[in-house]
């Protein structure tokens, strides 16, 4: 009986997991098909003969180089701001007392809740006046600071002993050096999580970037592969834009991969906590 019970939890298991990774399967297999055989019915599970041209005409079809370039820098600084401000902010609502501090922390907590198409409006209009419109400080501008980030870090600063950072003031420590050198340290598994968190929103963020930009040389990858997508209507060039899609799951994937252990880590941790 226990190992009927067992064998079902496997196959139960096994089937909620299958369900994410299916249309990675396909995706990488249809990369690897030819025209024709794409166009058999039914369609083959395992690609008979291995091609890789689709991969080639991706960068033929559209500047998917440029375009991929333009997601790493366009991710990785918005990334890179949002650790930032997310730690300086998240310090000043977990250790310093000011009358409204709550209110304005639960202000920020609340923009979560927030549809993107509800500010998408008022974001264009104020990007637009300041002259930032089709740049990338256009795309980034909206995103260098978060309001996950910061109460993520909000919550996991708010743990650190406060006789920590007394002793750190009695020890001549400007409030700066306490952030940095002492708290950061502590705070390495939220911090990797967070940039995941991040890192994997900005790089497929495609509403956003689709509104600001007009110059093609400007175009992250989500707006490439929907150029590839219009480019590539009928089904024996599945396998191109199969091919983009591969092309440009790749950093996240590698990005949570390296990542990884310490995620599950900080996911661990906080399942504990008190």
């Amino acid at each position: 009986m226990r190992r009927t019970a067992r064998a079902a939890t496997a196959l139960a298991l096994g089937l909620v997991i299958l369900v994410p990774l299916f249309p990675l399967y396909w995706m990488v297999i249809s990369a690897l098909k030819g025209p024709e055989e794409l166009q058999k019915a039914p369609p083959t599970w395992f690609p008979s003969h291995v091609t890789f041209s689709a991969f080639g005409e991706v960068f033929q079809a559209v500047p998917f180089g440029s375009a991929f370039a333009n997601s790493v820098l366009i991710a990785g600084v918005s990334t890179l701001s949002v650790l930032v401000t997310s730690v300086m902010a998240g310090f000043v609502f977990a250790k310093y007392r000011f009358r409204g501090r709550d209110l304005l922390f639960w202000s920020v907590v609340a923009t979560m809740f927030l549809p993107p198409i509800v500010t998408l409006v008022p974001l264009y209009w104020l990007v637009s006046t300041m002259g930032l419109a089709d740049s990338y400080m256009g795309v980034m501008l909206p995103w260098l600071a978060n309001a996950f980030g910061i109460f993520l870090m909000r919550q996991f600063i708010a743990d650190v002993p406060d006789e920590l950072i007394e002793a750190a003031r009695l020890d001549g420590a400007s409030e700066g050096r306490i952030v940095w050198q002492i708290v950061t340290p502590l705070l390495r598994p939220a911090l990797v999580s967070l940039a995941i968190f991040a890192f994997v929103f900005y790089w497929n963020n495609f509403l956003w970037p689709l509104s600001i930009l007009q110059s093609d040389d400007k175009f992250p990858v989500v707006l490439a592969l929907s150029r590839l997508l219009s480019y590539s209507t009928s089904v024996q060039y599945q396998n191109v834009v199969m091919a983009g899609a591969l092309i440009a799951s790749v950093p996240t994937i590698v990005v949570f991969l390296l990542a990884q252990r310490v995620f599950v880590q900080s996911i661990s941790r906080t399942g504990v906590k008190g």
